[in-house]
């Protein structure tokens, strides 16, 4: 029988074992050693790192995949499991129609921020772009404006590498290569249907204020009363238990669709308030708020988080997924493992599926790209 999707992984900490573990596994599942998969993604634990070339050189000899993608991660997904903390190989393959493979790195020009390493040609039909950024060397949100101009409305999907703390400390895959900086990535055909849930895992609170002063990321009125007034109404209506969720990180939400007339999870982009100043009632955001547009505070916790993610997978149909989910959920947020891989894993019905948690992670929302923290972004695909 043969498969277009198929996914392993193993816990075995010897890396060759592993990698022969996972390789067999996939090639049982997918059927037809004749037929290579079009692409395969790699995800790694950092205990395993230093063995990636050997893994990356063994999965192309006998998986001979036509295009691969991965890196290490400090954790990985491998079907309903996630592995926070000691080794593991997770290994992805589809066969999903054409895949255009690049290597991106950045850097200045004379003309301004210039982006080397795209493919010869990008398909017409490329239905979403895949992207694995090391966050250290890579400017990705300068990227996703760029995409957005050139290719407006293609998802662009994917997640930080996380499993460094210094430049040169990550390892990303890109075909039978391993490299330390840039991004890799690989457009899709249509060949392949995608679509993404990007759960933000927060729910509104208080109300809604139109934005009526700010500048850049720095937000002076909200409703025509000082930010910080308004944070301080939001929180005296709350119970005591959202307002210790709002003290400990403040976030907030701007609306993507202003033509709604009621906003509920799902309708923000989410951002973190990283200061405060009390003298001239400012709020500095992890984001640019217009004015005009609107707003409204936010909290998060692993109930809200769950009940997101569970709604916006609920009743979705898909052959295969990948899951980038932050590295601040899993047992930081939840209070069991495997919670973003069981959710979606049990609304798949054990559909193949790997993944790894991110430094940021990428997705569209309102079908904007933007670059996320303490998310869920899933990409669910299926053959036509």
């Amino acid at each position: 029988m043969t498969r277009s999707f198929a996914a392993a992984m193993s816990e075995h900490p010897d890396p060759a074992v592993a990698t022969g573990d996972v390789v067999g596994r996939v090639l049982a599942a997918l059927g037809d050693p004749g037929i290579a998969p079009d692409l395969a993604m790699l995800f790694v634990t950092p205990i395993h790192a230093p063995a990636i070339e050997e893994i990356v050189a063994t999965i192309n000899a006998t998986l001979r995949p036509k295009a691969m993608l991965g890196c290490a991660a400090v954790s990985v997904v491998g079907g309903d499991h996630e592995v926070e903390r000691g080794p593991a190989i997770s290994l992805w393959a589809g066969r999903t129609g054409t895949v255009t493979p690049f290597h991106l790195t950045a850097g200045d020009s004379p003309d301004g921020l210039t982006f080397t390493g795209w493919p010869d040609s990008i398909p017409d039909d490329a239905s979403a772009l895949l992207l694995i950024p090391d966050p250290f060397t890579f400017p990705t949100d300068d990227l996703l404006r760029r995409m957005e101009e050139d290719r407006p409305g293609m998802p662009v999907v994917g997640g930080m590498a996380s499993a460094a703390r210094a430049p040169g400390g990550n390892r990303l895959v890109i075909d039978d290569r391993v490299v330390t900086a840039g991004a890799v990535g690989a457009f899709l055909s249509a060949q392949v249907e995608v679509a993404t849930v990007v759960s933000q895992g927060c729910r509104p609170v208080g109300s809604p204020f139109v934005v009526t002063r700010a500048e850049q990321n720095i937000v002076y009125e909200l409703a025509g009363r000082s930010a910080v007034e308004r944070l301080q109404e939001v929180a005296a209506t709350l119970t005591d238990e959202d307002r210790e969720l709002l003290a400990d990180v403040v976030q907030i939400g701007r609306v993507i669709d202003e033509s709604k007339v009621d906003f509920g999870p799902g309708d923000f982009l989410v951002r973190t308030v990283v200061g405060a100043d009390p003298n001239s009632g400012a709020l500095r955001v992890g984001d640019i708020l217009q004015v005009g547009s609107t707003a409204q505070f936010q909290v998060r916790d692993h109930v809200s988080a769950d009940q997101d993610l569970r709604r916006m997978v609920d009743g979705r149909r898909a052959d295969a997924a990948l899951v980038f989910t932050c590295n601040g959920r899993g047992t930081n947020l939840f209070p069991k493992p495997h919670h973003d891989a069981r959710v979606v894993s049990e609304s798949l019905a054990g559909a193949p599926i790997a993944g790894m948690f991110c430094a940021g992670e990428l997705g569209p929302i309102g079908g904007h790209n933007f670059m996320h923290g303490f998310t869920a972004s899933v990409v669910l695909l299926s053959v036509p």
